[in-house]
């Protein structure tokens, strides 16, 4: 999403496949992805009831041959420059679109640029753009809007929070965020359909990040026009427009007919809805045509008998991981044995298999299965209360009675926080005999805090989803001392150099094993303690074709169609 990209991975990117992953850059909210959009505290709330066919008051659903209905979750932004969680990024991969883009099975392919060339020593990128694309108000897209994009979202005015982390490896990307330049020097118009990028040093994943919505074209008469808030009108490039977006209501895309790739949209409109009740009533009463099924309904949607079986596409896993983070600088976190101590003392079978239902799978460390570099024999922390209880000993505190407050902040509608949540606070309580108070806020608000770092302990139901299959999306962004998604403060020297190493090693096998050691490395200094990793469960109507839901954020909404 950016992402965690955070997901709202307390439950985000509701009509999409993840979420919660962050954003894209990725921050995600996991019960927000799972549909329980305006209030995520019934996120576990008895199992439905089979409805009636008495239709229950909901908004007026569209029922025309090529509009796809769908749950929906309010989006902090639809301006690419600003996207760092994964439900705002759904949005603006159909809205917007970008120099290249992630397929289906993950791969970077081309996009807006129909080809590119990378100079011997990988510094160089040479952008050749197709000369069909046009914005949605027909206006031609050139090479001039892409260097008014990339140095619109770094520009200080602008605010961007993940700019420095997308768009830093170019050479004076940084420069123009410290206002110390008036212009990227390493984006170069050579004509108006041939962009030239230089990075500061060779990186395997340069065009992996370029992915990421910050990265997108984005009209400049649209973005400094009379009309404000632009994002109200978007006159973005991608397969969709935005037709229609009302607040805590719904968003309505439209099928853009100047669309330039392929496959064409065949969907006229997609409705996403942001109220009206529960997505998976609205689902069996028809008036959804696609949702994802939360912890109250798992069990019954699993079970062969019931028809809605047969409706039921799982992901497993997403590339996504759920945790809990801790300031390293704020007591009693800023003691490394208290931190160990936090993570022996939870009980991660038991959060998986009872609580989550085992809609997560158990994470032993950072990476999620099926990310490059994922470790399958690594070994986390075991559950052993004794050890944990003997490492608080050990600490600088001695003891618990000299722990000051401890909060954990999450994202939450304000109601009852999730079962997840109290779980673990009383988890900790039994185990370590600590009092935990649990801090809920909205989520636009959550993640403003998060990065600006105003947390003591914070997570469980929002983490990190991949904006781009490559482990430095998840290690580097997140645990290297000046990144500025570091949201744990945590800084290791040594982890940093081999990070470093890293970004430049050219050898994929060799790049692998550094990022393994570095894994290993944080885990033992433990900012986080990982807990699961997301697999979703999704019921699509029969007559919904094309659907698909990848473990990352990408534009999908092309592929889809309607047969009745």
């Amino acid at each position: 999403m950016g992402k965690d990209k955070w997901l709202w991975i307390a439950i985000a990117a509701v009509f999409l496949s993840c979420l919660l992953l962050t954003c894209f850059g990725g921050v995600a909210y996991w019960g927000y992805r799972r549909l329980e959009l305006a209030r995520p505290e019934e996120a576990e709330r008895p199992a439905a009831p089979v409805p009636t066919l008495e239709p229950t008051p909901t908004p007026e659903v569209a029922r025309r041959e090529a509009v796809l209905n769908l749950p929906g979750g309010e989006p902090p932004t639809l301006d690419p420059a600003l996207t760092q969680d994964a439900t705002s990024a759904g949005y603006i991969v159909e809205i917007f679109s970008g120099l290249v883009t992630l397929n289906p099975d993950l791969e970077v392919v081309p996009d807006i640029a129909e080809s590119w060339e990378v100079s011997e020593d990988g510094t160089v990128y040479t952008f050749h753009l197709r000369k069909d694309v046009k914005f949605h108000d027909g206006k031609p897209v050139t090479a001039h809007d892409f260097k008014y994009s990339i140095e619109r979202a770094c520009d200080p005015a602008t605010g961007s929070v993940v700019a420095d982390t997308y768009l830093g490896d170019i050479v004076g990307a940084r420069d123009k965020l410290r206002g110390l330049t008036d212009e990227v020097s390493g984006v170069r118009v050579i004509d108006d359909y041939t962009l030239e990028i230089t990075i500061d040093a060779p990186k395997a994943y340069f065009l992996a990040k370029l992915t990421y919505p910050t990265a997108f074209v984005v009209d400049r008469e649209n973005v400094e026009g009379p009309h404000q808030p632009w994002t109200d009108h978007p006159n973005g490039t991608g397969p969709f427009k935005l037709k229609e977006y009302r607040l805590g209501e719904r968003i309505v895309l439209e099928r853009n007919e100047l669309y330039y790739g392929e496959p064409k949209p065949a969907l006229e409109e997609v409705h996403f809805y942001l109220a009206g009740g529960s997505p998976m009533i609205m689902y069996e009463n028809e008036e959804l045509d696609a949702v994802p099924v939360g912890l109250a309904d798992i069990e019954r949607v699993l079970d062969p008998t019931n028809p809605l079986n047969k409706e039921l596409t799982m992901v497993v896993p997403t590339l996504s991981t759920f945790y809990i983070g801790f300031n390293v600088n704020e007591p009693p976190f800023d003691d490394v044995k208290v931190r160990q101590a936090f993570n022996y003392a939870l009980d991660k079978d038991k959060i998986i298999n009872v609580v989550m239902k085992k809609m997560w799978v158990k994470a032993e460390g950072i990476l999620p299965p099926g990310m490059p570099g994922y470790n399958p024999e690594l070994k986390g922390y075991p559950y052993d209360p004794e050890k944990a209880r003997q490492l608080i000993a050990e600490s600088k505190y001695k003891d618990v009675s000299n722990f000051p407050e401890i909060v954990l902040s999450v994202p939450g509608g304000g109601g009852a926080a999730a079962r997840s949540v109290t779980a673990v606070v009383e988890m900790y309580r039994k185990n370590l005999g600590v009092d935990i108070t649990i801090e809920q806020m909205e989520w636009a608000t959550y993640l403003d805090d998060l990065k600006a770092h105003r947390f003591q302990m914070f997570g469980i139901t929002a983490g990190w989803i991949a904006d781009y299959p490559d482990p430095q999306d998840f290690l580097d962004i997140l645990f290297h001392c000046e990144s500025r998604d570091n949201n744990t403060e945590y800084c290791n020297p040594e982890v940093d150099k081999l990070l470093e190493k890293a970004r430049v090693e050219q050898d994929h096998d060799k790049r692998m094993e550094i990022y393994r050691r570095v894994e290993e490395m944080i885990l033992e200094d433990a900012p986080w303690v990982p807990i699961g990793h997301d697999a979703e469960f999704w019921l699509t109507k029969p007559y919904v074709k094309g659907m698909i839901y990848p473990p990352a954020i990408i534009p999908k909404l092309k592929y889809v169609s309607i047969s009745r």
